[in-house]
């Protein structure tokens, strides 16, 4: 646990835990307290530690730089099912098909993995 928050938590992994802590001073100026967990693993997964940090009515977004199946996304939707908690899970990851190429800025503006998208994408989900 990077950072306590009352709102949503945002799981991240790799260098997307870079844009989450970002991304949750933004929402703190929008009045969205925002938690983050690091997962510096996805396999193996702390069963233990992530779902324990996931709970009540937050929302968990899940951030990863690598398509959402088979990664971070649904490795905490299954720990979240296999622990019985009825958190909704989102995911902010690439959309499993062949990607564009280009440098990295322009490619994380595309697929929703710069921080104002990730800002934006929460808001929504908070709605």
């Amino acid at each position: 646990m990077l950072r306590g928050g009352r709102d949503v938590v945002m799981v991240s992994s790799g260098l997307m835990t870079m844009r989450a802590l970002q991304a949750a001073e933004r929402l703190a100026r929008r009045n969205v307290d925002a938690a983050v967990v690091h997962a510096p693993t996805i396999k193996p997964f702390d069963e233990q530690t992530v779902p324990a940090e996931l709970g009540g009515d937050r929302p968990a977004v899940t951030l990863e730089n690598h398509t959402v199946v088979g990664g971070l996304f649904e490795t905490v939707a299954a720990a979240l099912a296999r622990a019985g908690r009825g958190v909704r899970a989102v995911p902010i990851g690439p959309p499993d098909e062949f990607l564009a190429a280009g440098a990295l800025p322009t490619l994380h503006d595309r697929y929703g993995l710069a921080t104002a998208k990730i800002v934006d994408r929460v808001l929504a989900e908070l709605g």
